[in-house]
């Protein structure tokens, strides 16, 4: 039987979506039954926008944990070719109609050639904003703030930052999954005062991050920062190797994801494919 090529509208189309959330009411980004989740509302949202029999499934660049906000988040998804022929660029509109205030997808295109959210980034940076103002954070920025109620010295935390940076095992400060590896790539981690008196903001960026590491990070070093820790302890800590109970995992809200950076798209197939060979072997 002779096969026959695929029309413009039964081929598949892999669209790009930049996403941003407030995280404060959402259970994370992952679908979770009975949860009010990111992926949930968006999913859903599409469908309905997009008129689909089913909810479509998007892959994302980070599973933000619950509370974790995002204005650089990035996910894909396989459509028909006429899907977007037939909506395209009023896709964010539509969506912007739909979806709830706390989220709102910003741009919508057609995918290079080989790109995956998940596997094709260079880097993941968060920023995690901190105020230790001794009256308590700005009531405006209660959800994406945390206060700390020591006084806190910046320069303290930037030179015990730089016993971390680099390539290491970071079991110290992840959380544990079964058959998956905690070595990660640690390319910034530095803090800096904002303009606001008491407002602090520390940038992590790595390849990828392991379960709770930008947390614990932060933790480790606001402890340096305010005095409790000495200079030299994130960096045993680090050494030590194994999950340590005195490093405190901060809450969730003043993380927010602000990029995910991809590479030219000529590379982006190879650096996909680099990234779930790194993946099976974790898991091998």
């Amino acid at each position: 039987m002779e096969l026959r090529e695929p029309t413009s509208e039964e081929r598949p189309l892999r669209l790009r979506l930049d996403i941003a959330y407030d995280g404060t009411e959402f259970s994370g980004w992952a679908q979770q039954p009975q949860r009010r989740t990111v992926q949930g509302e968006l999913q859903a949202a599409l469908a309905r926008v997009l008129r689909l029999p089913e909810e479509p499934k998007l892959t994302v660049a980070g599973r933000t944990d619950a509370g974790v906000h995002a204005r650089g988040q990035v996910a894909h998804l396989d459509l028909p070719e006429r899907v977007w022929q037939v909506e395209g660029e009023r896709l964010p509109r539509r969506l912007a109609a739909v979806l709830p205030g706390d989220l709102r997808v910003h741009g919508v295109a057609p995918a290079p050639e080989g790109f995956d959210a998940r596997f094709s980034p260079l880097f993941r940076r968060y920023v995690y904003r901190v105020s230790d103002a001794p009256w308590g954070v700005d009531p405006l920025r209660r959800h994406d703030v945390l206060w700390h109620r020591r006084p806190l010295d910046v320069e303290r935390m930037n030179t015990a930052a730089g016993a971390l940076l680099g390539e290491h095992d970071f079991a110290a400060y992840c959380r544990k999954r079964e058959g998956a590896t905690t070595i990660r790539e640690l390319q910034r981690l530095s803090w800096e005062r904002m303009e606001q008196p008491h407002f602090y903001a520390a940038t992590v960026q790595a390849d990828a991050f392991c379960h709770n590491m930008v947390r614990a990070l932060v933790g480790a070093l606001l402890a340096v920062g305010d005095g409790r820790r000495d200079i030299a302890w994130p960096g045993r800590v680090l050494a030590g190797g194994v999950r340590d109970s005195a490093v405190y995992v901060v809450p969730p809200h003043g993380l927010s994801l602000e990029e995910i950076r991809y590479p030219e798209d000529a590379d982006l197939a190879s650096r996909a494919q680099a990234t779930r060979r790194v993946r099976t072997l974790e898991c091998g």
